[in-house]
């Protein structure tokens, strides 16, 4: 693999060269990069990862090490200045906009631009008005969010399965020709790995995993009496995760820590605020129960069916809402008392919810012939080549817009 500084005056060793801009945090690693190694074992394209951070280029590094992919560059991006603001904010990573100032100049210099969130759009209005923008949804869930009107400003969008598409098409965020069904690319990076183990005690795994914005989350309300009850408890192993935004400030994270310091020595819990390991799927696959409010993580979880549980802080009316379609997936409880107990009754209701949880996986994550990540690589290298020719005058193959 090559760790070099980015130099304009060397020829590409491919026709285009392909940009994977890491500007967020680091689960975005994950759902960009599969479709970076299939790009990547492709001769017609030179694949450059850009992040802010050594921490995504480490990660992004030992994700293609673990492929077999050695054909790929990897550019850390940003100055002092940038440096020094990332730090007195206290976050893993700098502030969006001044960050995409920083890069604006070496992102000009590649053809396309892959990113698994939508503030970099604004490098369009920063100079980049030619550069083909292609985004890969970070995650397949049901919330608002996830279908962010900026997405019809992409050349092409990439899809985990039907209910995205139905859902972009109702709102006129994707166009036929520019966006294909390809399946979840960030299983293929956890295929086969056995989650470490965790515990001492072989005890069923519940997986807590809060949603980070106070206004969607049942952490602020209960996340303390969820963990204290099950401390009390020795039916469970609980592992809390909440999402990696949470406390993305390092202040913030350790003002948590201490508060927390109480459950570190329990065997029955694992406490993890935000390292690699809460992005990975580890705890997802290790664990026999999800516990949560509102997360696209539930769906990496029900892909193998199991009990969910859900936890309405808000007294949302939920029921008619595209939002909380996955709070059909288990019971939904307003509040946390007695949840070790409400869990045991997850688990022996959960055959009355299995048939919910199969139709939600079918519909959100498509199949096909090989790895999600490789039908991703050949959307998008035939819409690069295609796009390609339509600019140099040529005649353009027919495209397809499903994979």
């Amino acid at each position: 693999m090559r760790h070099e500084s980015f130099r304009p005056d060397v020829a590409p060793a491919a026709p285009q060269r392909i940009c994977f801009f890491f500007n967020a945090q680091l689960h975005h690693v994950y759902h960009g990069m599969p479709l970076a190694l299939g790009l990547a074992r492709d001769p017609r394209f030179a694949v450059t990862i850009v992040a802010f951070t050594e921490d995504h280029l480490a990660l992004a590094r030992e994700i293609a090490a673990r492929e077999g992919v050695d054909a790929m560059a990897f550019v850390h991006v940003g100055n002092r200045l940038l440096s020094a603001l990332t730090r007195l904010l206290g976050k893993s990573t700098p502030p969006k906009l001044p960050a995409l100032l920083a890069a604006r100049r070496l992102l000009a210099r590649f053809d396309a631009v892959v990113v698994p969130e939508r503030t970099s759009l604004r490098l369009r209005r920063l100079g980049l008005r030619d550069t083909c923008f292609i985004h890969t949804c970070h995650g397949a869930g049901d919330r608002a969010v996830g279908y962010d009107p900026r997405i019809r400003e992409f050349d092409f969008v990439l899809l985990a399965g039907e209910k995205q598409e139905r859902r972009m098409l109702d709102m006129g965020l994707i166009r036929p020709g520019h966006y294909a069904i390809v399946g979840y690319g960030k299983f293929d990076l956890v295929e086969g790995r056995l989650p470490d183990r965790l515990f001492a005690q072989d005890r069923p795994i519940v997986l807590y995993n809060p949603h980070f914005s106070p206004a969607l989350s049942s952490w602020p309300a209960m996340g303390l009496d969820v963990i204290r009850q099950f401390a009390r408890d020795d039916r469970f192993n609980l592992v809390v995760a909440p999402h990696i935004r949470m406390y993305d400030n390092r202040r913030a994270r350790a003002r948590m820590e201490r508060q927390l310091a109480e459950f570190a020595m329990l065997p029955n819990i694992h406490i993890d605020l935000g390292s690699p390991a809460s992005v990975d799927m580890r705890y997802v696959q290790a664990a026999s129960v999800y516990v949560g409010d509102v997360s696209s993580q539930v769906y990496e979880y029900v892909v193998r069916p199991r009990p969910c549980l859900f936890l309405n802080a808000h007294q949302v009316h939920w029921q008619d809402d595209p939002s909380y379609r996955h709070w059909r997936y288990g019971p939904v409880h307003e509040s946390a008392a007695g949840i070790v107990d409400k869990v045991a009754a997850a688990i022996a209701s959960h055959p009355d919810y299995l048939p919910a949880q199969r139709e939600g996986v079918v519909e959100t994550f498509a199949g096909g012939e090989g790895r999600a990540s490789a039908r991703a690589a050949r959307a998008v290298a035939d819409f690069l080549i295609q796009r390609a020719r339509t600019d140099a005058g040529q005649p353009a193959a027919e495209h397809v817009a499903a994979a």
